[in-house]
């Protein structure tokens, strides 16, 4: 397990660890979910040992961190600019935290050309990562993080430079890995989708500060705010309450969900209006022509209510 016990860091002026207590478990994924700059990657970088806290403490399985120097703690690390050493092929800065554990180099090759070939990079190993383009280079990375078997592995905007079918690709065999060594795992992303299809728990953060931790359904079900729940990505948010996707609305006939609604055209959004009679009173901008219950309604503004039972309102 990975405890963070009231961390705090500042640089200068600017906080971006505000009191922060966070736990993940072994074999379970951790994400940090927040805008660039509100202090996530921070937060890895002090596992790490990069970066040391002001104050507060981090334990892995048990063990304080903070007197250990990086090396020492067997963490696996994968920066977002991925660092790869430019001197080294691809199988060589793979194979370099295997040397680093005294790994012989027969050895080494041949785990890292097998990680190589998990990330789809099997001819590639001897080519210099000047050669290589970012999301082979994003791969390499990945692959160096892996192949070590790591005591916890920090994942900073891992999958952000990878096409569709890559990225749904390398998730899953991150996950498997996490999963087999039982290992806790956190990733560090600005992506509300990448973190509800990997996580098992999500930790929305701005400005330093948690703004609240949970599984994602929970988080999704009530958000603490209303930044939290633009961070989570939730559409129709005002300043005082939300409108979740799955609120009924009571069509002619029977009722469907706004996510039928919604789920049927990008572009249609919430207006909110007002409460009255026990009900929110909401106009859709809808495009398009669409069934809801027995009725068809034509495209211009769609005029529903939702009871006030449904509406999540913030403190």
């Amino acid at each position: 397990m990975l405890e963070f016990i009231g961390i705090h860091k500042a640089f200068g002026s600017k906080t971006v660890a505000d009191n922060i207590n966070l736990s993940v478990t072994n074999g379970t994924l951790l994400a940090i979910l927040g805008a660039s700059g509100c202090g996530k990657s921070t937060l890895l970088n002090i596992a790490a040992g990069l970066v040391e806290p002001d104050s507060g403490e981090v334990y892995l399985h048990g063990i304080l961190l903070n007197p250990l120097p990086p090396e020492k703690r067997r963490i696996a690390l994968m920066f977002q600019d991925f660092a790869l050493l430019p001197h080294l092929n691809a199988w060589q800065n793979v194979a370099f935290p295997l040397k680093m554990q005294g790994v012989s180099g027969g050895e080494a090759r041949k785990r890292a050309s097998a990680m190589l070939a998990e990330v789809g990079l099997a001819g590639e190993q001897e080519r210099r990562t000047q050669a290589l383009s970012g999301g082979e280079q994003q791969r390499v990375a990945l692959a160096r993080a892996l192949v070590a078997e790591p005591r916890l592995l920090l994942l900073d905007e891992a999958f952000s430079s990878l096409d569709t079918g890559l990225r749904q690709s390398l998730r899953r065999q991150t996950l498997a890995h996490i999963r087999h060594l039982d290992i806790p795992a956190i990733l560090v992303t600005h992506d509300p989708e990448e973190a509800f299809q990997l996580a098992d728990r999500i930790a929305l953060m701005d400005n330093g500060r948690i703004l609240q931790h949970g599984r994602p359904a929970d988080l999704l079900a009530r958000p603490a705010g209303r930044q939290a729940a633009r961070l989570l990505g939730c559409l129709n948010v005002r300043d005082d309450h939300y409108v979740p996707q799955n609120a009924l609305l009571p069509g002619s006939g029977e009722d469907c969900a706004i996510d039928e609604v919604i789920r049927l055209a990008d572009s249609c959004r919430i207006r909110l209006t007002h409460s009255q009679h026990g009900k929110l009173l909401l106009n859709l901008d809808w495009p398009h022509a669409m069934r809801l219950g027995d009725a068809l309604h034509s495209g211009g503004t769609l005029k529903l209510a939702v009871d006030d039972a449904q509406i999540v309102r913030f403190p």
